[in-house]
């Protein structure tokens, strides 16, 4: 079958390295259309939801604590304390064993006293924060990098840093907030990076689309343009919040139909992001994670990034159907318990 050809026209971008001399230049592609993507594409939302089921860990008395998750957050400044705080206890309600937050000094006592179940680690703006975080990456088995993070430059080379030494460590990650604004700036920090989720807004979208040269304008379908953004980072996963939720791999394309809220309120991003660094663990250490492509019909990460929003969307019209214009994502993260299992839970033995 003959592929569709979608060509975009835009500035050179020299934050992915391209050396033509013109002032334009021709980014081709050729796209699959969707009838002719993978198996995995074509999946029911039931079987998608199947697949989310077998890779989450039964609860049995055999674990210890940490197996079921040691999920890490980078994020959290003076004025930003609330988003790394959703991120980190919407990961521990979900089901991670524990969350660390690194943060800057000043941040550090005000998460100590919105909870006692995180571990805050508060030295993220000293000069050898990369050192001291060494200690820490080989402990965490997921990284949430950009909630609350502020746009400190010095703060932003210090979490480069963090991340070269992640990457060493094949750690996933899932970048969301100010860490996309840092990326966007700063493209080679994560392209062709394979264990990463992304999970811009539509700002954050367009942010990232004028980056790698994609012309937001034209009249491309939202799948293919999304698809397009992911095939120029080397094939990273994208979970592009959306009306209905997109996420693709530059391979596969998904996308969560559930209604979510027409409530917008602050936080309900940072539920999703520590939800997805959950889920991409769990995707990760099952026999899906760990076969081929070839074998398991997808991206790890195309799962993860699923599972967390559509988690996210269940718990945001959950909510909204009890509080209305007044809920807040305190109240969306109260349903996780609820949404989980409903829909996601699979193993119902009796402990």
């Amino acid at each position: 079958m003959l592929r569709k050809a979608c060509f975009l026209f835009a500035p050179c971008s020299p934050g992915l390295g391209c050396s033509c001399p013109k002032d334009f230049r021709i980014l081709a592609y050729a796209l699959k259309p969707f009838s002719t993507m993978s198996q995995f594409s074509r999946l029911s939302d039931d079987e998608i939801l199947k697949k989310i089921q077998s890779i989450i860990p039964p609860l049995t008395y055999e674990q210890h604590k940490g197996q079921s998750g040691r999920i890490g957050i980078i994020g959290g400044s003076e004025e930003y304390t609330g988003a790394p705080y959703f991120a980190a206890i919407s990961a521990l309600k979900l089901g991670a064993d524990l969350a660390h937050v690194f943060c800057s000094r000043s941040a550090a006592p005000v998460f100590k006293s919105y909870s006692p179940e995180l571990i805050v680690h508060p030295f993220l703006s000293d000069d050898d924060a990369s050192d001291q975080m060494k200690e820490w990456i080989p402990r965490l088995h997921a990284v949430v990098i950009g909630p609350g993070l502020g746009r400190n430059p010095k703060i932003f080379k210090t979490v480069l840093s963090i991340m070269e030494e992640l990457k060493k460590q094949e750690k996933p990650l899932v970048i969301d907030a100010d860490g996309l604004f840092m990326i966007t700036n700063n493209l080679e920090a994560v392209k062709e990076y394979k264990n990463v989720i992304l999970t811009p807004n539509q700002v954050e979208f367009e942010r990232l689309c004028h980056a790698v040269g994609c012309d937001t304008n034209s009249d491309i379908d939202e799948k293919q343009l999304t698809l397009s953004v992911s095939k120029l980072l080397g094939g990273l996963v994208i979970a592009r919040k959306h009306r209905h939720d997109i996420i693709t791999d530059g391979v596969d394309v998904l996308e969560v139909k559930a209604n979510g809220s027409p409530r917008r309120c602050g936080g309900q991003g940072d539920l999703l992001s520590g939800a997805a660094a959950v889920f991409f663990h769990w995707s990760l250490k099952t026999s899906f994670g760990q076969k081929s492509r070839e074998v398991s019909g997808s991206h790890p990460g195309v799962l993860g990034g699923y599972a967390a929003c559509l988690l996210s969307k269940l718990c945001a019209e959950s909510a909204f159907g009890k509080y209305g214009r007044s809920t807040t994502t305190t109240d969306l993260i109260n349903e996780i318990h609820f949404i989980f299992q409903k829909h996601f839970e699979k193993h119902t033995q009796k402990l």
